[in-house]
């Protein structure tokens, strides 16, 4: 078994890790004990691969060929990369993708694949400092080297690819062995796991198979993952990560290596053709940028104090804002006008972590409260909240998972009220609001209500299409008969690009006649793709 690599099909398995990163974002970070316990590592993982995602979007709305879309991709997470495992990820990447992307629809074998990771392996050894066993350079040795095993016995892609995940999760599970922390803490590595969900991921798209969680050996400590957040572990070390971008001749690192390594710990510098990526943990945060001054030119220098860092918690007075992500400028005015701060996206475009987080950062607030009105912003919101609690400001994501979710939390904000009370209302109001909405099918196929043709109106309820039809105003009507219930009290409609002109009107009239009762509210949202969105309180 082969496989043929498209620019399309690169972009897919790119937006399919960073959503399982996405997902698994909490229960790494809770797992993150080393090489410092600052409880980061699924955030780190997840914004180094959403960097590189949002890299190639340009190169994909042009069409490019897939080389330059792996180099675009690699650029970014070389960029974009955060802390230690972040950018060992980003190494791993650019090692291993080049070799796979030689021109457009290349074909990818078990030995290129292999050989890949093989390399990919190396350089992420060669790029560490002080290499540790027991953390993410163990489990891809071990991925790399169970690839190698199925390649000599003759196997083929696909049981390559699952040999070698499935080698990655026991070396996963093995990690406590290697490492006293882990095993005092109870935990595998924090980097390790991040991995492994890029291998599983990989290993669905080629194979079609749903990887299971790794469960833990019998004789192996259970990972401790809950909601109390991460796990701290008393031990002397550097009190400042740095990490800066370096533009630097290549024979000019090895020296800075050399003198980084004579000032710390946690050593990775990645990159090449002179373009670095430096992550070191010391005391003295300026000798570390000096040696950067030496080598080259060191930008976007980030500067963490691991003490300050760890004691961020809730602010309870002063300042508050709302941040609300609004699918385009109608819903974008009505977030404004209930006095939130708006990130405008369109519907299915994407939306980076770095674009949140300036948003959050920029409001001056000491407690931020994000509303990411999409499911498909979810890990982007989580990622974005979790960086500015680094920064000091104490921001929370609320369940807000539709627009009109969105403008039923908002509408019931009280900067006011104390912090945990009004996050509480908001939440409560998110959650209490069912939605709905009406689109038009763009092409034909198979719906949880049957199938449906180009052309089709489509009634979407709780994010299902539960309702097929020809007339706009019949299928909104249909939706509201599943989402109004007796203790209904408001039915709210939001407006778009292509809704018919007597859609309103014909459904004011019939909830006059059968539920006069209830307060119809209508505003003017101006969103693409969904001519009505819909909530019932």
């Amino acid at each position: 078994m082969t496989t043929h690599v498209s620019s399309e099909s690169f972009a897919t398995w790119a937006r399919a890790c960073t959503e399982a990163l996405g997902a698994a974002r909490a229960e790494i970070d809770a797992l993150n004990v080393f090489p410092v316990p600052d409880g980061d590592t699924g955030t780190n993982v997840y914004v180094t691969f959403e960097a590189a995602a949002q890299a190639i979007v340009s190169a994909l709305d042009q069409d490019a060929p897939l080389p330059t879309v792996v180099r675009d991709y690699v650029d970014g997470a070389l960029l974009g990369a955060r802390g230690n495992s972040g950018v060992i990820m980003a190494q791993l990447l650019r090692a291993a993708l080049p070799v796979l992307a030689d021109s457009e629809g290349a074909e990818v074998t078990a030995a290129s694949l292999a050989d890949a990771m093989s390399k990919a392996s190396a350089a992420a050894y060669a790029a560490v400092g002080h290499p540790v066993e027991g953390t993410i350079l163990t489990v891809a040795c071990r991925a790399a080297e169970a690839a190698q095993d199925v390649v000599a016995a003759e196997g083929d892609l696909a049981a390559m690819v699952s040999a070698s995940a499935a080698a990655a999760r026991e070396a996963l599970l093995r990690t406590p062995e290697q490492l006293d922390r882990l095993a005092r803490a109870g935990v595998v590595d924090a980097g390790g796991r991040a991995l492994v969900v890029v291998l599983d991921t990989t290993e669905h798209l080629i194979t079609g198979r749903f990887v299971p969680d790794p469960e833990p050996a019998a004789d192996l400590p259970r990972p401790l993952v809950d909601d109390t957040g991460p796990h701290t572990l008393d031990g002397a070390g550097p009190s400042y990560e740095v990490m800066y971008l370096l533009e630097a001749d290549d024979a000019a690192v090895p020296a800075l290596r050399s003198r980084l390594d004579g000032l710390g710990d946690c050593l990775v510098v990645v990159g090449g053709d002179r373009l670095w990526n430096v992550h070191v943990h010391v005391d003295d945060v300026g000798a570390a940028i000096e040696a950067g001054l030496d080598a080259g030119r060191p930008y976007r220098i980030a500067v963490t104090h691991f003490a300050e860092q760890a004691g961020v918690r809730a602010s309870t007075s002063g300042s508050r804002a709302v941040v609300a992500v609004a699918a385009g400028p109608g819903l974008a005015s009505l977030f404004s006008d209930a006095g939130a701060v708006v990130v405008t996206t369109v519907p299915g475009g994407p939306l980076a972590v770095s674009t949140v987080l300036d948003t959050i950062l920029d409001c001056g607030a000491d407690d931020v409260i994000v509303l990411p009105n999409s499911r498909d912003f979810r890990a982007v919101c989580d990622a974005a909240a979790s960086q500015a609690r680094e920064a000091g400001v104490h921001a929370t994501v609320i369940p807000s998972w539709t627009q009109v979710q969105g403008l039923a939390a908002v509408a019931v904000h009280e900067p006011g009220h104390p912090f945990d009370d009004d996050v509480v209302a908001m939440t409560s109001a998110a959650r209490g609001t069912q939605h709905g909405a009406i689109t038009v099918a763009t092409e034909s196929g198979m719906t949880m209500a049957g199938p449906c043709l180009v052309g089709d109106v489509l009634g979407v309820v709780d994010a299902e299409f539960s309702i097929i039809g020809d007339e706009q105003a019949d299928v909104v009507r249909q939706v509201l008969d599943r989402l109004i219930t007796g203790r209904a009290e408001l039915v709210t409609l939001v407006t778009g690009a292509g809704l018919d002109d007597d859609v309103v009107p014909r459904v004011e009239r019939w909830l006059r006649a059968r539920r006069p009762d209830v307060e119809l509210v209508v505003y003017d949202g101006g969103q693409e793709r969904y001519p009505l969105l819909v909530a019932v309180e």
